[in-house]
């Protein structure tokens, strides 16, 4: 009994030790302009604020540059952990080798932290590029996003469900967050595809930019029904789902047909469990703040990852944090 009490004490001395020596917290982020940027930054900044380590945002091109990182820059050794944020959908296809980058060596040690909130498939345009549906995108200029971007994949599955290729736009874009709607504001592109929270501040402000020129936001749809919605669907099942984003969001004519896509804060599964647990604590003791500074953090809550745990998925949640939503009850 009293080699149990000793061990116990050991681990426990271990833990504060690991945590005393102040790992360092990489969090790699999204494009300027895109809700992954500033939540990142805001989490980071908790993080540091709370002493749990010394953490840092990186600016990146998105979900899959961030998985890369953790994968590929975490470091144990050195106290070094990459948390990316990350869309559900590119957490998933990496983890199983499906994405090119990924085929050689998944990804498969990436742990859920928490939920953070749904994004939304933009197809920004305006009420008088004259594109009505994604169809009409044949012959436009468009940007698809950033190269290698969750956003850039999504847009291409979404062209393939609706039979347009890149190949038949008038010209292809490639750019970031907030440059696409700079350059849908000063009309270098018809149309944009972009993949966040809501609301995207780039996006908010690009209809102000479009009020003052006497022109109109317009958000493509994509119907439910559709042949462009079932394949989408059919190709991530459980991962984007369908949804209605209100025309209050962006000031657009009408209520958006559309998808959404969950995001995920992912660590590596070789980040200590007593570090991965004072971090999701440090977060989710000062939420408010986390809200306040990023709208879309509103469906940043314990209930919300209770709601995608799963022990069987092949995307698990990492100890520490399983142990933080055990202890106030989100997870039985």
């Amino acid at each position: 009994m009293k080699r149990i009490v000793i061990l116990s004490l050991l681990v426990s001395l271990l833990a504060s030790f690991v945590l005393a020596q102040k790992a360092k917290v990489v969090v790699p982020t999204g494009s300027t302009g895109g809700v992954f940027f500033f939540y990142g930054n805001q989490v980071a900044d908790i993080i540091n604020k709370a002493g749990v380590a010394d953490a840092s945002a990186q600016q990146t091109g998105g979900s899959y540059d961030n998985i890369l990182l953790l994968r590929d820059r975490s470091d144990p050794g050195s106290n070094t952990y990459y948390c990316a944020l990350a869309t559900t959908d590119s957490a998933y296809v990496t983890a199983i080798g499906q994405e090119p980058r990924f085929q050689a060596k998944k990804a498969d040690m990436q742990r859920i932290m928490w939920y953070m909130y749904p994004s939304f498939i933009h197809i920004v345009t305006t009420e008088q590029s004259g594109i009505r549906v994604v169809q009409d995108l044949k012959g436009k200029r468009v940007s698809t996003g950033q190269p290698g971007s969750s956003t850039e994949n999504l847009a291409l599955l979404v062209l393939q469900g609706a039979g347009v290729k890149p190949e038949a736009f008038a010209k292809r874009e490639r750019l970031p967050a907030a440059e696409s709607a700079k350059a849908l504001g000063d009309g270098s592109i018809d149309a944009y595809f972009w993949v966040g929270g809501v609301p995207t501040g780039s996006v908010v402000e690009l209809g102000q930019t479009l009020s003052r020129k006497g022109q109109k936001i317009k958000l493509v749809p994509v119907d439910p029904k559709s042949t462009t919605a079932q394949v989408v669907l059919k190709r991530f099942p459980g991962i984007v789902s369908t949804t209605t984003l209100s025309k209050n969001v962006y000031g657009t004519s009408v209520d958006v047909f559309g998808f959404n896509t969950g995001n995920v804060f992912l660590c590596p599964a070789s980040m200590p469990e007593a570090l991965a647990y004072e971090i999701t604590k440090a977060v989710f003791s000062n939420i408010q703040t986390l809200q306040t500074a990023v709208a879309a953090a509103r469906d940043t809550t314990p209930k919300n990852s209770a709601a995608i745990y799963d022990p069987k998925a092949i995307l698990q949640f990492h100890p520490g944090a399983l142990k933080y939503f055990k202890e106030v009850g989100a997870i039985k």
